[in-house]
């Protein structure tokens, strides 16, 4: 992978279109979890159109590409888009996002092409990389395993097993990583249970750990340039600070927009952030 300007303009640019589909997605529906998908989009789009991931959008079950697991399932509008942006289905599939003609539901399903998993409970999509990335390695396989958790998600037990169990098999061809957002559904993450010094407790359970602005994308494609040659045993988790509503500045930093698509004039001023932030880039 080669870092140029020319390569982060074009995933800015990216940035501004999908946010604009994920926000017309859920407004259509009258649902779906708009601040969870645009906190995540960038660190989507870097690792679909960033050249980290391999995969083959015209075969699915290709078994050399690397998989991909939305552990924070709910914000599966924002893997919706980008698997229809990067060509897994038609574009104008997702305008049966949440319908009853559709298979797009408002939680990941695996119906979805490209979409390695169904799920929803908090904790359960990274059990399952962990699971394929032991699995890639006992049959020498050469896939990557990449897991995208929430922060509210490392409230969830099996999460710390999970770490506990990769690091002692030495996964070191699986990534987490943390959408850093500080939000939970009702409040920030430090009023509810803190959860810093992360970095330390997961370098207490023997992983290698990065800590990056998860809207950068330099440093997103730069946490992962060497993913595939590194020489460490350890599994690596990249911390990615990140704002619950990213670029609609109308609904971000407050909690209760969790899971909640915005209506009438709510709609109309989620829709003039986007365009603001569109214009200022």
């Amino acid at each position: 992978m080669i870092i140029t300007e020319k390569l982060i303009a074009k995933l800015e640019k990216k940035s501004d279109e999908l946010r604009k589909v994920i926000l017309e997605t859920c407004i259509k529906a009258k649902t779906g979890h708009v601040t969870s998908s645009v906190s995540c989009i960038d660190i989507l789009i870097a690792l679909f159109h960033g050249g980290i991931m391999n995969f083959d959008s015209e075969n699915p079950q290709w078994k050399g590409r690397d998989r991909f697991i939305l552990s924070k399932a709910q914000a599966s509008p924002a893997l919706y888009t980008v698997l229809a942006d990067v060509g897994y289905f038609d574009k104008k599939e997702l305008e049966k996002f949440a319908q009853k003609d559709g298979k797009f539901g408002v939680h990941l399903q695996m119906s979805v092409p490209g979409a390695e998993i169904t799920a929803g409970s908090l904790g359960h999509g990274f059990g399952i990389a962990t699971g394929l990335a032991l699995s890639a390695k006992l049959n020498r396989e050469l896939n990557m395993t990449f897991a995208l958790l929430g922060d509210g998600e490392c409230y969830e037990g099996v999460i710390w097993e999970t770490a506990m169990f990769a690091s002692h098999h030495n996964l070191n061809n699986l990534v987490a990583i943390i959408d850093r957002n500080f939000l939970c559904v009702t409040d920030f993450t430090e009023n509810l249970i803190a959860e810093e010094p992360m970095k330390d407790k997961w370098e207490s359970f023997g992983w290698r750990v990065l800590r990056i602005d998860g809207h950068s994308f330099k440093e997103i494609l730069e946490s992962m340039k060497d993913i595939r040659s590194r020489k460490s045993n350890k599994p690596l988790v990249i911390i990615a600070d990140t704002v619950k509503g990213s670029g609609i500045d109308s609904i971000c930093y407050q909690p209760l927009w969790h899971a909640i698509a915005p209506q009438g004039q709510e709609a109309e001023k989620a829709r003039n952030c986007l365009e603001r932030r569109r214009n200022n880039d």
